[in-house]
């Protein structure tokens, strides 16, 4: 099961949508959207966090003080809990207890990953092979990549399914530069 869904599920959220990549917004955007803006936004927080060394070691070690989505968009922390309140129709400090509940539980969840056991790389390995699924799964109207400075996270074409886009997204993957990533991780 990806990531996504077992956060969705081990949280109580409804189940998540995956994005049309033509409109970049889910299907049927009514009901509960809490979890749909939070669950993807908080796991692609992590994922460019763990591209360095430093945050990768921060989810090995749990360290439960922290506050997780401060730490991971620092100053633009104000910015994705707004962005996430009005997704889901929910006032800022909802936004912002959610966003904790959620990126706590990532933490977790990752961390006692198979993949966790292997340590910093093992971190990295496992979000990075998560990236694609989490992508699917968040609504580009919360401009979370702006924040993150990655053009790629809001890209239509990061969310688009089927055989060729996925060895498309393969091929890009295994060619991206980790250490890039990382010189963009440290500007936040």
């Amino acid at each position: 099961m990806s990531l996504p869904t077992t956060l969705q599920e081990q949280l109580g959220f409804p189940p998540l949508k995956k994005i049309n990549p033509n409109t970049q917004e889910v299907k049927d955007a009514s009901g509960d959207l809490s979890g749909q803006a939070a669950i993807p936004s908080v796991l692609i927080g992590l994922y460019k966090y763990s591209i360095t060394d430093s945050g990768a070691e921060d989810i090995l070690r749990g360290n439960y003080s922290t506050d997780w989505v401060n730490k991971v968009f620092g100053q633009y922390y104000e910015l994705v809990i707004e962005r996430v309140a009005d997704y889901a129709s929910i006032s800022a400090d909802q936004s912002a207890t959610l966003l904790d509940r959620v990126a706590t539980k990532a933490a977790e969840i990752i961390r006692t990953s198979k993949d966790g056991s292997e340590g910093i790389a093992g971190i990295k390995s496992y979000l990075t092979g998560e990236r694609h699924e989490i992508l699917s799964y968040l609504p580009a109207a919360l401009q979370i990549g702006e924040l993150l400075d990655d053009d790629t996270v809001d890209d239509r074409t990061n969310k688009m399914e089927g055989p060729v886009s996925s060895i498309m997204q393969k091929i890009a993957g295994s060619f991206a530069p980790a250490d890039l990533d990382e010189k963009k991780s440290k500007n936040l």
